[in-house]
């Protein structure tokens, strides 16, 4: 690759957003408008849960940690992607570029890992619940969710050190609209078969999760099947419906995203997808998470609105 390397203070160029000179303001008002959703749907999830006793069980509490999380994992990109939108200036420095991706996908892999922890926990709900308390402990779920943290943040921090070091030769141009690992390291001047390694560990990595959260909620399904009464496999699929949604929206997208391969997509489908998984998936993941659940949604009118539940006429 021809040019000078980049040094580390050098800036990326994004070239992902739409050509719009001075009509940014068409797309920054909605995004934002979807970031202040985002962050208060989520928090008012989270303190729902924290402060309602009726919600203090495994599965509530791993609803609000997710939550908790869903709120930093679009802060990582999204106020950076509205600079951008009203900026002439499209660009990151490279020190922010690699903040970016660690902190966007450390949250990422996080999440991941709670909701391989959300598909156990609910299938031994389902199909072990004479056991299930002596199991999911508070202290085994404090652990979990913990250790989910830990191993999100720990597990890329060999990948970003390595690609901190190394050399970045011109164009500056990182094709995304927020710092990805395959448009940085198509900049670098690198061995291809180190970043051919670098996406089959990735690949591996969402297909083992995935598999895993794919046959827990399989044995789920057949277990409720398998119950007599219509009313008990109601109740037991209306307490899976939302993991099972928010798992096939964020895998689904993330899949498209980083299991094409050697497929390429147009730049317009590029940001699309992108999009799908760091913006639209957490915008729609309080709503599925509340808009069927009427425990939830009491514990937020509770939040919301005290007075009108405490202060009932004739209590």
């Amino acid at each position: 690759m021809e040019g000078a390397n980049l040094s580390v203070g050098t800036e990326f160029l994004f070239t992902g957003f739409p050509k719009l000179q001075d009509g940014g303001l068409l797309y920054f008002f909605p995004l934002l408008s979807i970031y202040i959703f985002i962050v208060i749907g989520n928090l008012l999830i989270f303190f729902a849960v924290r402060l309602d006793t009726h919600l203090h069980n495994p599965m509530y509490h791993f609803i609000s940690i997710f939550s908790f999380l869903e709120i930093w994992y679009t802060t990582a990109t999204i106020p950076k992607m509205l600079s951008n939108l009203i900026s002439s200036q499209k660009t990151i420095s490279f020190i922010g570029c690699l903040l970016q991706m660690y902190f966007f996908h450390s949250l990422g892999n996080t999440e991941g890992a709670l909701l391989t922890v959300m598909a156990i926990d609910r299938y031994l709900a389902i199909c072990n619940p004479l056991r299930y308390p002596t199991i999911m402990t508070p202290r085994l779920c404090t652990q979990l969710s913990a250790g989910s943290c830990v191993f999100g943040f720990l597990i890329l921090l060999p990948e970003i050190v390595w690609i901190s070091t190394l050399p970045f030769c011109g164009p500056n141009q990182i094709h995304q609209i927020f710092c990805d690992f395959t448009p940085l390291l198509h900049l670098a001047c690198a061995d291809a078969s180190m970043i051919l390694v670098q996406d089959v560990v990735h690949a591996l990595a969402i297909l083992i999760t995935g598999l895993i959260i794919s046959v827990s909620y399989i044995r789920i399904v057949i277990v409720i099947l398998g119950i007599p009464s219509a009313e008990g496999r109601e109740k037991a699929f209306s307490t899976c419906a939302a993991h099972i949604a928010v798992f096939l929206l964020f895998f689904g997208s993330v899949a498209l995203m980083y299991l094409r391969f050697s497929a390429t997509y147009t730049p317009f489908w590029d940001a699309a997808i992108a999009l799908t998984f760091s913006v639209l998936a957490p915008f729609f993941n309080p709503i599925i998470y509340s808009l069927r659940n009427k425990d939830m949604k009491d514990a937020i009118k509770k939040l919301l609105c005290p007075q009108k539940v405490f202060n009932v006429p004739g209590r």
